[in-house]
């Protein structure tokens, strides 16, 4: 019997560089209050948003993405065309097929790479670093683009009062490459599917009607949302810092799914992190943004100075599945 050659891929893998782009249309929380019965400090206080991005027409998913991912590449100080891989983490890209990140890959000039997209909601960016990790260990590829990239003002009823806030657009991307040392922890990863229900869409596509229906928008039951997220994400997040073999003390960032300033504070008190350590609060001028949310809060740590390069980095996604996706990262 024939022998198959093993794989020879990097002995590790590390993200070199990050991009983010957020659309020019800045919407503060008095254009919400237009549509609810809510007011500004009661949208504050219960989730910490003050403003959030909207996308014209002309900021496609695939346009937010090509910015974003022209700025990681360049972060990363490689072209377009050693890039490998395209991992594109979205639900709202509307097209069923072919998949956006194959006219991203085009667009940005990649030769060929494989390319794909990935729905896991506001985890996606982990399950994207995670499949990227592995295709550069495998050697299926040398450098791989993941984007995590959402519409959700397309997917938001103006009309809901728990959910009219919450959401916003941007893209936000990452270079992954090959490493001589460890610079992405092992993945803590998986899904309570009993869950679903509590975040989903509130029409599924082959249900709705135009004449009668609104225009299937993201629903949630926020309580119990906050309560999984709270409480077994905490659990979650210190299961990675032990795969990684990494305390808290240890740690210089904590880059959380920016949901609610609520979740993140709680998570903040649960994991018992010190004060030194730097804690992402992206979500007050951008909102959730979905699977873009943690590399477009990264993305701004790191410009302002708030991180730096080779800092240790605790990241976490939770969100509709319900999934999650937890790793510890050295900062690009």
């Amino acid at each position: 019997m024939p022998k198959i050659k093993p794989s020879k891929g990097a002995p590790y893998a590390r993200i070199l560089g990050v991009g983010g782009y957020r659309p020019t249309r800045v919407v503060p929380n008095e254009v919400i209050l237009e549509t609810i019965d809510s007011s500004d400090e009661w949208i504050r206080s219960r989730s910490g948003i003050e403003t959030r991005h909207w996308a014209n027409d002309e900021e496609t998913v695939a346009a937010m993405s090509i910015e974003a991912s022209g700025k990681a590449i360049a972060d990363a100080g490689i072209s377009a065309e050693q890039i490998g891989g395209v991992i594109v983490s979205t639900v709202s890209h509307f097209k069923q097929t072919p998949a956006v990140a194959t006219e991203i890959a085009d667009k940005l000039g990649t030769n060929k790479a494989a390319a794909f997209d990935i729905s896991a909601g506001c985890a996606g960016f982990g399950y994207g670093l995670t499949l990227a990790k592995g295709m550069i260990v495998e050697g299926s590829a040398e450098y791989v683009l993941v984007i995590g990239v959402e519409r959700l003002s397309d997917l938001t009823d103006l009309e809901d009062r728990a959910t009219a806030f919450l959401f916003g657009d941007g893209a936000g991307a990452v270079v992954v490459g090959p490493s001589p040392e460890p610079a992405i922890g092992p993945t803590v990863w998986g899904s309570e599917g009993d869950k679903s229900d509590t975040i989903k869409q509130t029409v599924a596509w082959t249900e709705y009607d135009s004449s009668k229906d609104k225009f299937p928008a993201i629903t949630q039951e926020g309580q119990a949302v906050f309560r999984w997220a709270v409480f077994e994400m905490a659990k979650v997040a210190q299961q990675a810092l032990d795969a990684a073999g990494i305390s808290p003390a240890d740690l210089d960032v904590f880059i959380p799914h920016q949901a609610n300033e609520r979740i993140i504070d709680s998570m903040v008190k649960t994991l018992k992190l010190p004060q030194h350590v730097t804690v992402a609060r992206d979500v007050r001028t951008t909102g959730n943004t979905s699977a873009a949310s943690i590399p477009l809060a990264m993305e701004r740590l790191l410009a302002t100075g708030e991180a730096k390069s080779g800092d240790t980095a605790l990241v976490i996604g939770f969100g509709a599945g319900l999934v999650y996706a937890a790793t510890v990262v050295t900062l690009p």
